[in-house]
């Protein structure tokens, strides 16, 4: 099977905001009076959206809260969230991720993302930081209902790449996947797909376990020994 895609997870991946989303959850727990609790949000939160993120942690320390309600929580965060990405003279985008988009696109590979965030929030940032052309599809949190570690995104992915560009006949063993958390690289294995793991947020030999490929920084995949495995 030849590579076809390259798609992208975006927190821990294409922007180094989680300490942003980590300020922002804690500051959602004290609203409702509960104590943030060290690694709470690496256990409950890391490669997972806001709603199963929230809804874990709120479970764990007793709160059964509706649908509704977690949205209004959602919804305050994403407008706190945007608010602190505009007081940024510089988004702490990933060193590298430009100059390996341009190499993607000379190898006319299609380029997606899949990633738990709101759909505004991924917009935001790529219009931003100047990446937003890069990405012909785009499956955000707003767009499912089960997080990572489940393959629902991935999956939706390449059914609409096949809708936006049916000549490419993609399926999940054509692509390749880059994930910095366990979750999301369980998400992109469950799909089918080979996955690049990068240590921005988990150390390298934690992702060792799990992805095909572990590196550093963006310039170390190396394309053609990806291409080599899927032929």
């Amino acid at each position: 099977m030849t590579l076809k895609a390259i798609l992208f997870d975006f927190n821990g991946v294409i922007i180094n905001d989680e300490s942003i989303h980590e300020e922002l959850i804690d500051e959602i727990l004290l609203g409702e009076n509960l104590r943030p609790e060290a690694l709470e949000y690496k256990e409950f939160c890391l490669g997972k959206s806001d709603r199963a993120c929230l809804k874990d942690i709120l479970f764990r320390r007793g709160r059964v809260v509706t649908d509704d309600y977690l949205t209004k929580l959602i919804e305050a965060k994403t407008q706190a969230y945007q608010q602190k990405l505009e007081q940024l003279e510089t988004l702490p985008i990933y060193p590298g991720i430009e100059a390996f988009l341009d190499l993607i696109k000379t190898q006319e590979l299609a380029i997606g993302l899949v990633s738990g965030a709101l759909r505004g929030e991924i917009e935001l940032v790529l219009q931003k930081a100047s990446l937003a052309d890069y990405f012909s599809v785009i499956v955000a949190g707003d767009d499912l209902e089960a997080s990572k570690p489940e393959p629902d995104g991935y999956l939706l992915a390449v059914d609409k790449f096949n809708q936006s560009l049916p000549n490419l006949n993609l399926n999940p063993s054509a692509c390749l996947a880059i994930e910095d958390t366990p979750a999301g690289i369980e998400a992109a294995k469950k799909a089918g797909m080979q996955v690049v793991g990068i240590a921005n947020t988990y150390p390298l030999h934690m992702l060792q376990r799990q992805a095909d490929w572990t590196v550093d920084y963006f310039n170390e995949i190396e394309l053609d020994r990806v291409k080599q495995v899927l032929t």
